[in-house]
């Protein structure tokens, strides 16, 4: 008598495990592109933040040593009123390597233009307002 094997086997086939990565793969389609632009608005929201900072820094600078309106100040002085050890204090640059540079009394400080081109798909002219 031929005894035949009754054994019930576990396991996916090759189509449920290829249908399984495909749906993966949709989904990371999808969300990829949305944590790319949250991404790229913090890193705007990042600018905004350090040009307030400045802009309090400079207005603290004036103040104390009497400074008159469009007196210039160098970025050594405005950066010894931010919080020390942190990167803004240590270069007086944004987080894309460019310089804030030289800023003048009363005026707002304003955003560099790489930042700018370069988070500009995420904001528009409104977002950098007042530091435009």
């Amino acid at each position: 008598m031929l005894k035949k094997l009754t054994t019930k086997r576990g396991g996916f086939t090759l189509v449920e495990i290829m249908i399984v990565v495909a749906i993966i793969a949709l989904l990371a389609a999808i969300a990829v592109p949305g944590f790319l632009r949250a991404r790229k608005r913090s890193q705007a929201s990042r600018i905004i933040n350090d040009l307030r900072l400045i802009d309090s820094a400079m207005d603290q600078y004036a103040i104390e040593t009497a400074k008159k309106t469009d007196d210039p100040i160098a970025v050594a002085d405005w950066t010894n009123y931010l919080k020390k050890d942190t990167v803004l204090y240590a270069t007086g640059q944004d987080l894309f390597g460019d310089d804030y540079g030289i800023q003048t009394v009363d005026t707002h400080p304003s955003v560099p233009a790489n930042a700018k081109a370069t988070l500009s798909d995420v904001t528009d002219y409104s977002f950098w307002s007042p530091f435009n």
